[in-house]
């Protein structure tokens, strides 16, 4: 679990039904990118919005297209104890090889119940856990020390820290745990520089652009920090612009579309497209990158993508 791990946007044709077609296309366009893994159900997913038969589904098509060394994570957000369990057996039955999982929600728990939570979780659902800090989807703060007593836990063996300010949090939470605790970043790797620097081990973003990441990420472990931030900085616009909340995932499916890896840029409720002016702003930014323009029937990446 280390890296870079995309959380793969979920495609569906226009009248809202799964497009496992555009699905294989996005993992096959991750793999040529050179990442690490990828992840299904994470909140770049709309895991919401998909039923457990969809879920299956999805993680047949991604386990055959990704292969068997690569490792998948699930992203699991049930808010009760059974219910996550079972989506863990149910993911590690389907091929994946980490579950995701956020803190129950629904009823704030207190710390207790999270560490209670967490160990039930990790011991019956089959999967290596890893903890997903997310407060402003969740509503639920992990602070280090909490962060700190799941590590202990058996089978909790990662975390994605997604609370800003991400990097000071990475270095804390990487301080106050064992080194086989791995820590990822999350937030589309708005600030992956700093949370690489301050020892993360891998990143989590959409998966619009993983052949624009894999260089900056290349760079910076080569000892090249120049030249990671020139990539870095050259990218922001478009990391920028998936960051918006309630529309971030119509971006991801229209950078997509636009790139030739998806068909359709359908979302679903209550997810909302963006509006028109959004997407002439978003046409801009594909076009300082050589982005925009793609032929679907072209193959993925075709308008300037590097691979």
């Amino acid at each position: 679990m280390r890296g870079l791990i995309p959380v793969l946007a979920t495609p569906f044709h226009p009248d809202g039904s799964l497009d496992t077609g555009s699905l294989r296309r996005l993992v096959e366009f991750s793999v040529r990118s050179g990442v690490d893994g990828v992840a299904v159900f994470g909140f770049a997913s709309e895991g919401f919005a998909l039923t457990a038969p969809e879920r299956a589904e999805i993680l047949a098509v991604v386990r055959e297209a990704l292969g068997p060394t690569l490792p998948i994570v699930a992203g699991v957000s049930a808010t009760g104890t059974g219910d996550a369990i079972d989506q863990c057996r149910a993911a590690a039955d389907a091929g994946a090889s980490v579950a995701m999982l956020i803190p129950p929600f629904m009823v704030k728990p207190s710390p207790a119940q999270i560490v209670d939570f967490y160990g039930a979780v990790a011991s019956a659902g089959g999967l290596s856990v890893m903890v997903q800090d997310a407060p402003a989807s969740t509503g639920v703060n992990l602070p280090v020390p909490l962060i700190a007593e799941l590590s202990k836990l058996d089978g909790v063996d990662s975390v994605k820290v997604e609370t800003q300010p991400t990097a000071p949090k990475v270095g804390a939470v990487i301080e106050a745990t064992a080194d086989d605790f791995l820590v990822l970043g999350g937030q589309n790797a708005l600030f992956v520089l700093e949370e690489y620097t301050r020892g993360a081990v891998g990143t989590m973003p959409a998966s619009e652009f993983p052949d624009l990441l894999v260089p900056v990420l290349r760079a910076h472990e080569a000892g090249s920090p120049a030249e990671a931030r020139a990539g870095f900085n050259r990218l922001l616009p478009l990391i920028r612009f998936g960051l918006q909340p309630g529309i971030a995932w119509s971006i991801h499916k229209h950078v997509l579309h636009r790139r030739g890896v998806i068909a359709s840029t359908t979302v679903r409720a209550p997810a909302v497209d963006a509006d028109p002016a959004t997407l002439d702003a978003l046409t801009l930014v594909l076009e300082d990158l050589g982005l925009e323009g793609v032929d679907l029937d072209g193959g993925a990446g075709s308008g300037g993508s590097g691979r």
